[in-house]
């Protein structure tokens, strides 16, 4: 077994009450009753029976500090087994109840799982008020696709969802009428049954009303009892300017209604944008790649590009311009989807090589090559004296 500390998952200075909360919480997480037929789980039901005897007592407390287990199995005397000499999972429960004060006599002492249900009727593992409570409805997951425009832009949406929603001839009370309405007779409206097992009083929730503490006795004809019924609805989503793939929209309340007075859920829209045929995302950043011929890239031009707010832009290509070189746009990207100013119109440029050369434009190619120098291509020059430097120092 391991460290009694480790087995409660407390301190070495934890505080008695602290002790006791953690017994609490493990006896009732492994507690037989709970866990029928594992092996796994009465074993940790006594180690932590056994963890809390020792650590709730102040000397043997001591002695285990001190000395570890086997200072608390000598002091505990070779005949009566130790800590480790539990004779029967009886003797284990026994231990249990004493540790709370509770006798340990027959099957008709007061249930341990008091103490986790905070009233005398036993623990409520699923039923009573809990579950007789006001529930809040399912949530619901729809996707939705919309184009590169519409994001940018934003878009209203309509969508048509399948919901349960509170059935209209019935209010919801799942009866034609209030009297239709009756106390279950067998758990006398609690919701919950007790079943003796051996020294344990058992709530459980009750296998006739279902844990609603009523039974309806005259159903309604539109939802037979339900109090819900399933329609489809058209719901209008607003999409905001700036949204991207992966965002979740939150409508609040357009989920399954809700049960015993309880809220509708809510309904989550994931969007998904298409790609667009000439533009890319970068952030709130639109990039677009212009093809420019060699001549322009050389001589310079003006160039009239497109945008997605139903407008072009002119931006100014100086002579001399490189492949890659990319201008910017201002605020000609997305807007914020938070509303916090808008992004850029990134122009990336692409220079092609001129193909397919008729024999005039051959011969003028080859008399301007015959005029090149240096000067006209800096980055060449500077790339050619590093390659003369590399191959000298070998």
């Amino acid at each position: 077994m391991a460290d009694y500390y480790e087995t409660l998952e407390i301190s070495r200075n934890a505080t008695a009450e602290e002790i006791k909360k953690a017994y609490r919480k493990k006896a009732l997480q492994f507690h037989p009753d709970k866990n029928p037929g594992d092996a796994e789980a009465e074993k940790r039901f006594k180690d932590v029976s056994e963890a809390y005897e020792v650590l709730s007592d102040d000397k043997k407390r001591q002695l285990y500090d001190r000395y570890g287990k086997e200072g608390v199995m000598g002091a505990a005397g070779a005949g009566a087994g130790g800590m480790h000499g539990f004779s029967s999972m009886e003797e284990a429960l026994r231990t249990f109840m004493g540790a709370f004060g509770m006798g340990g006599g027959g099957g008709g002492g007061e249930s341990i799982f008091d103490f986790f249900g905070g009233g005398g009727g036993g623990a409520d593992f699923g039923g009573g008020e809990g579950r007789r409570g006001a529930r809040q409805g399912a949530s619901k997951r729809m996707n939705l696709t919309i184009s590169f425009e519409e994001a940018a832009k934003g878009v209203e949406k309509e969508m048509v969802i399948t919901n349960y929603v509170t059935c209209t001839n019935c209010q919801g009370r799942g009866a034609n009428s209030p009297n239709g309405i009756k106390t279950c007779t067998k758990c006398s409206g609690r919701g919950q049954v007790y079943e003796q097992r051996g020294f344990f009083n058992m709530a459980m929730t009750c296998p006739t009303c279902h844990g609603e503490g009523k039974m309806i006795t005259d159903p309604c004809t539109k939802c037979q009892g339900r109090g819900v019924t399933k329609e489809k609805q058209h719901v209008k989503v607003p999409i905001p300017a700036g949204v991207d793939s992966g965002m979740r929209l939150k409508m609040s309340g357009y989920g399954d209604a809700g049960q015993s007075g309880g809220p509708p859920g809510d309904l989550y829209v994931f969007i998904t944008v298409e790609p667009h045929e000439l533009f890319e995302r970068e952030g709130n950043d639109i990039l677009l790649d212009l093809p420019i011929s060699f001549t322009e890239a050389a001589l310079g031009c003006k160039k009239d590009v497109p945008s997605l707010f139903n407008h072009s832009c002119r931006i100014t290509i100086p002579e001399g311009t490189q492949n890659g070189k990319t201008f910017r746009v201002s605020g000609e990207g997305f807007p914020n989807v938070h509303g916090r100013g808008k992004g850029d119109l990134l122009v990336r440029i692409f220079v092609e090589t001129p193909s397919g050369l008729t024999e005039r434009q051959r011969e003028l190619l080859q008399e301007f090559s015959t005029l090149e120098s240096p000067s006209n291509m800096p980055k060449r020059k500077g790339f050619v004296d590093k390659i003369k430097e590399f191959f000298s120092g070998q």
